[in-house]
């Protein structure tokens, strides 16, 4: 049940600023908005108000904001100033532009107050300090506290936690024999590492060693204005790496099989929403830079390729076809629908694993 309630409300919230992003934007350029719906039709409920009908739809894949006349060859196209197709090109990409922008402005936001009211974690992994101590877990059990300092494993010195980790990492459900110091006194203890599962480089499962430690962190705290800059920079960090995972895709330097679909997204939601409404709220907002730089692609269907068409009306002159765009929106409807069915493919085949 905490899956479901936090997919539901991961991808209610993301939908919604979306679709209030090309909303406020039609408004605040003088487009009638006539729908403004969550989920696809049929509808499920609604209510007008003014000129426009707000809704409610059972398919919770997605949603939409209706405006009149934004269809090029609609019959009913009278030339009013309210309708879409009569305003300049500009207006009309600004408005598309709107909903991949407001996730982005949701994302910086989510950020912002996650660091001004929890402060912003430091990590200290340039020391050999551990702060966390996985309660149960053969480290714990061994007798390691938080605040020791490790200082040999097998034998091999460690000054920093990335020392440490990565000869950990290397002895899968093997002995290892790690000593510690403790206020000027040393311990020696033979631990059993556990096994954990993680995704390489090439999107592969690969298992490595753990014995359930974290490494020395401060929580420092991030004054207002600091912290939205905090929330700027986040999120540009999350857009600069999905850039670079898209790059690798095309160049083939990352596997396709690091791709989540919808099953990853609820068991991650479901995940990060057990361990507690910052964690889940960090996902939202990681999800949401996604979606922002995802539905800027030149891909017909999304925002992206409806500014593509609005480019090309800018070359030509004139308005795309009806059958040209439909033409093209249907190229990129089975481009997503094979995206869709490949992702949630690996996405059953982790779960399987």
């Amino acid at each position: 049940m905490t899956t479901l309630l936090a997919t539901i409300f991961v991808l209610g919230v993301l939908i919604f600023f979306h679709e209030l992003g090309h909303f406020l934007a039609a408004k605040r350029s003088g487009i009638k908005v006539e729908r403004f719906s969550l989920g696809f039709p049929p509808k499920l409920i609604g209510k007008k108000i003014g000129d426009t009908e707000y809704c409610i739809s059972w398919i919770p894949l997605g949603g939409y904001v209706k405006m009149a006349g934004e269809d090029p060859e609609e019959k009913e196209l009278k030339g009013e100033p309210w309708e879409f197709m009569s305003k300049p090109i500009h207006i009309r990409a600004l408005v598309i532009f709107a909903g991949p922008a407001m996730n982005f402005i949701l994302a910086i936001l989510i950020f912002w107050g996650i660091v001004f009211f929890a402060g912003k974690q430091e990590v200290h992994e340039d020391t050999n300090q551990i702060s966390l101590v996985e309660p149960g877990g053969p480290a714990d059990k061994a007798g390691i506290k938080p605040g020791d300092r490790i200082i040999s494993i097998n034998g091999i010195e460690v000054s920093t936690f990335g020392e440490m980790r990565q000869i950990i990492q290397e002895h899968v459900e093997k002995p290892i024999e790690v000593k510690w110091k403790r206020d000027g006194d040393e311990y020696t203890a033979t631990l059993t590492t556990f096994k954990d599962r993680v995704l390489d480089e090439k999107g592969e499962l690969k298992y490595v060693g753990k014995i359930g430690i974290g490494p020395s962190y401060t929580i420092v705290k991030v004054g207002f204005f600091r912290s939205f800059w905090e929330g700027i920079d986040t999120s540009i960090f999350i857009l600069k790496e999905s850039i670079k995972f898209i790059y690798g895709l095309i160049t083939g330097t990352a596997s396709i099989k690091l791709l989540g679909g919808p099953v990853f997204i609820a068991q991650v939601a479901g995940e990060t929403a057990k361990a507690g409404i910052a964690n889940l709220l960090s996902f939202m907002a990681l999800l949401s830079v996604n979606l922002s730089f995802v539905n800027v692609l030149p891909i017909p269907i999304l925002d992206g390729g409806h500014l593509l068409f609005l480019g090309i009306e800018k070359i030509k002159g004139r308005p795309l076809t009806i059958k040209q765009r439909a033409a093209m929106q249907q190229v990129g409807l089975a481009f997503l629908i094979l995206l869709i069915i490949f992702v949630t493919y690996n996405d059953f085949l982790r779960l399987i694993k």
